[in-house]
């Protein structure tokens, strides 16, 4: 096979995989028929070049993974609907989110996601000045451990409900059949089956890179800055720290071999056995879809459609 960059996301009942030019969602239906939304993709970096940049193409690439990953989310859940749900969700059900609804999902998904990882942690840190004193190396390390347990306790209390976990085999079947697609394999259940549902180039691990780096860029604030320039801080940096993980995440997979580089990654690769469970048959044969599917659109043998 060709030696591409394939990636994707778990979705309800569903995965959604990228290649280079391509986006295909593929969703398991109440009936057991599969579903597959493909489409043809034009990356950025072709339109406009400096998006090619390190760090910028790192903010870019997660910007535009957010974009995605709503639409993916969007389809998945009206595809997995039953009819009657459909039914009861009314006529508007199965519909497409309106470009004013999805920039109105993206900017509560990223204002949860800011407020609890970066400005609660903040200010759980700011209480604690009368005890941890005020050297600015202690107040970012103790905000930036504290960032790290609610990130880790968020992971385990979803990974504890069942529609979650469901997702987080999907997870694990995206994984698996991109490990078979890398090393060459047929994309068959039985060859996908035998890979690993942990991999160094994961989403996960790139939020916990995230997690460790902002300990480094905010210990760089000036201590003396009133609280809320320290919160505003935490928005403005937050592209160029997710540039940075993004070229270390680039960086490690390519060298994964490496000893060192073993033992870096490692956090990443353990944080995924809650965020991915070992996928069954039927959700191996999904994930082979979608991406066999995004493969057959970035090679121009297909258009965009949407096929069962």
């Amino acid at each position: 096979m060709e030696k591409i960059n394939v990636g994707g996301q778990a979705v309800i009942e569903g995965v959604m995989m990228r290649a280079p030019r391509s986006v295909a969602i593929a969703v398991r239906r109440p009936n057991g028929e599969i579903v597959v939304r493909r489409e043809l993709v034009v990356p950025l970096s072709e339109r406009y070049p400096v998006v090619k940049l390190p760090i910028l193409r790192g903010a870019v690439a997660l910007f535009s993974s957010l974009i995605i990953g709503i639409k993916a989310l969007n389809f998945s859940a009206n595809e997995a609907m039953t009819e009657e749900e459909k039914d009861k969700e009314g006529e508007k059900a199965g519909g497409e989110l309106s470009s004013w609804a999805m920039a109105g999902t993206m900017t509560v998904a990223f204002g949860f996601g800011i407020g609890l990882f970066f400005l609660f942690p903040l200010y759980l840190t700011k209480l604690m000045t009368p005890v941890i004193g005020d050297n600015n190396i202690v107040f970012n390390l103790v905000d930036g451990v504290i960032r790290v347990i609610i990130f880790l306790l968020y992971i385990w209390g979803i990974s504890r409900m069942e529609d979650i976990r469901r997702v987080f085999q999907y997870h694990g079947a995206e994984h698996k059949s991109i490990f078979a697609f890398e090393a060459g394999e047929e994309l068959t259940v039985e060859n996908v089956r035998r890979y690993s549902r942990l991999h160094p180039r994961c989403g996960t691990s790139f939020l916990l890179i995230v997690m460790l780096v902002s300990i480094a860029v905010f210990s760089m604030i000036p201590k003396l800055w009133p609280f809320i320039f320290k919160a505003g801080s935490r928005v403005v940096l937050l592209p160029m720290i997710a540039g940075i993980s993004y070229e270390f995440l680039r960086w490690s997979a390519k060298n994964d071999t490496n000893p060192l580089v073993k033992l870096i990654i490692t956090p990443g690769l353990a944080l995924q056995r809650l965020t991915t469970g070992e996928p069954d048959d039927a959700q191996l044969e999904v994930a082979i879809r979608s991406l066999d599917e995004a493969l057959e659109v970035n090679a121009g043998y297909a258009d965009d459609r949407l096929v069962v």
